[in-house]
């Protein structure tokens, strides 16, 4: 064996009396000098590769590009459409302009909150953009989240799920994209600031202001309360792009009263010219505020935008257009029994006008499509020699509805 005042480094060959530090390995020495300089070679190696990524991405997906892609899975919606696109585009400028520029200018992100009745399509959206997306995206619900301390999740579990959709990759998280679903069912009971804790609900919203905003947040990988004994990763929000989405049931009441108060007097004429069957496309932060958002966190939520209720024509699109429509869907569940199912446009029609009623979007369609499909999907697998072509017919639908109590169902 060498005696220690021969051990040298295997890299540069400097002495142990030279070096601060020399680290010992398999028939192998490396000094402190050189383990600084490698991982410098490693950060500019990886800062290359992030760049060359990041043109490749921009350079393919322009916002046209992006918007073309989610219409081919999501009816309608354009705003919506547009306003993800250009958010998503700006991500990776800012991203790529950070790495690159010389200049002081600093570009600012901009979240998003999304603002739309139940099955107008506001998580459909965040899940078709995820798949196109050149940066790890995560969904996370709001609704189990509650304030430090108590029963639940804590807000750090959003950048858990991103930790774990990047590979537990720091860098590579710290760029990506995140969209917290039912943002408002965390809205405080009352327009007043909460004397009590309100654990659900305002304590969750403070809570959320650390990672909107650009700061470092320790994060447990594997959630805090579970394993309070595992190491925090640090995580810069800086580059995290949000996007809030919510049904905001009963916003549009809210909306309606400031409409109305603002046509008094000389403009009491324009009060005709709203969308009374669509309010929600005049949504502004103060009637947000007035929901029981906070204020602080309205701010850290400067883009926003609502998605229009589904009128029969797109519910009619939704059926059949997409690349994942509804009925291509029971068409390739049939297809697998070796079964040609056939929908007559009648039933079609039905199923659209039931689903009008229900108020409840495309949620609508799912369900009654379901209850018309149930019968046929569990006997079919069970007969011996069941016939090439499966019709389902104006009467056939009828019966089944007229069954499952859903033919006569009016809205609410």
């Amino acid at each position: 064996m060498k005696q220690t005042k021969d051990v040298k480094c295997s890299f540069c060959g400097r002495d142990k009396n030279a070096v601060t530090l020399l680290i010992a390995g398999e028939n192998a020495h490396i000094c402190d000098q050189c383990a600084q300089q490698a991982i410098g070679i490693i950060n500019e190696e990886q800062t290359t590769k992030l760049k060359q990524t990041l043109s490749s991405s921009t350079a393919l997906l322009k916002p046209a590009d992006i918007k073309a892609h989610l219409d081919q899975y999501v009816i309608g919606q354009d705003d919506a459409k547009k306003v993800l696109s250009v958010a998503v585009y700006n991500h990776y400028k800012r991203i790529n302009h950070q790495l690159k520029s010389k200049n002081d200018i600093e570009l600012d992100k901009s979240n998003i909150i999304l603002i739309g009745e139940t099955g107008t399509g506001k998580t459909l959206l965040a899940r078709t953009i995820a798949r196109i997306l050149n940066v790890p995206f995560c969904i996370a619900d709001a609704t189990v989240i509650t304030e430090a301390g108590y029963v639940g999740e804590d807000v750090e579990s959003v950048l858990s799920r991103l930790l774990m959709a990047s590979d537990f990759d720091v860098k590579s998280a710290e760029r990506g994209i995140v969209y917290i679903d039912e943002i408002d069912k965390i809205a405080r009971k009352s327009d007043n600031p909460s004397l009590t804790r309100d654990v659900s609900g305002e304590g969750v919203q403070q809570g959320l202001l650390k990672l909107l905003e650009n700061t470092i947040v320790n994060v447990p990988p594997y959630g805090g309360r579970k394993h309070p004994e595992q190491k925090m990763i640090q995580v810069n929000t800086e580059n995290i792009l949000f996007i809030c989405g919510g049904a905001f049931d009963g916003i549009d009441k809210i909306i309606g009263r400031r409409l109305r108060s603002n046509s008094l007097g000389f403009k009491s004429n324009d009060q005709n010219a709203y969308d009374r069957e669509n309010l929600l496309q005049y949504v502004a932060p103060q009637d947000l505020k007035a929901y029981g958002l906070i204020p602080e966190l309205i701010g850290r939520l400067p883009v926003l935008t609502a998605l229009a209720p589904l009128d029969k024509k797109a519910l009619r699109s939704i059926l059949t257009d997409p690349k994942n429509a509804l009925i291509k869907q029971y068409q390739y569940l049939f297809e697998m029994e070796k079964i040609n199912l056939v929908v007559e446009e009648d039933v079609l029609e039905l199923i659209v006008e039931k689903a009008h009623e229900y108020k409840l979007g495309a949620r609508g369609l799912r369900n009654l499509c379901e209850a018309i499909m149930l019968d046929a999907m569990f006997e079919i697998p069970s007969e011996e020699d069941p016939d090439n072509e499966f019709i389902v017919t104006l009467d056939y639908a009828l019966g089944k509805l007229h069954k499952a109590n859903l033919a006569k169902l009016k809205a609410a």
